[in-house]
């Protein structure tokens, strides 16, 4: 069986392989979705993030999952997306500094990223939040 992933970048405005990885899931401006199929990426699409109300972190993943979403990378997140990623079936894995969204799905196609951990999980008011 062809090992394809339907991946879900969290990304600042636009979107799309050139925009920049939003440090935190839940408050980007959008997911840049791209299948990832033997290594080559296709399908990219932009997803708007719809927003969500403080503590209403699982209405996003239900929409990614709705779309086929299968995997997130992700620079941080709290427990509860990820208790639902996990529970929708998305693996989540971990990327952090990436200059673009290409890379990190580049990275994600070669192997290279690892599975998002505990190690990663933000509390409360973690450091990926970027405030206006």
């Amino acid at each position: 069986m062809e090992n394809t992933m339907i991946v879900a970048v969290p990304s600042e405005a636009p979107g799309g392989l050139d925009a920049k990885p939003s440090d935190h899931f839940g408050h980007c401006a959008a997911y840049t979705v791209a299948k990832i199929a033997e290594g080559a990426i296709s399908d990219v699409h932009v997803v708007p993030n719809k927003g969500h109300e403080h503590g209403g972190c699982v209405q996003p993943v239900q929409e990614l999952a709705a779309a086929g979403v299968n995997a997130l990378i992700a620079g941080g997140m709290g427990m509860r997306p990820l208790a639902a990623m996990n529970e929708a079936g998305i693996q989540v894995y971990y990327a952090t500094g990436m200059p673009t969204v290409k890379d990190a799905l580049e990275a994600a196609a070669a192997g290279k990223l690892p599975v998002f951990g505990h190690e990663q999980l933000c509390k409360g008011n973690c450091g990926h939040h970027h405030h206006a």
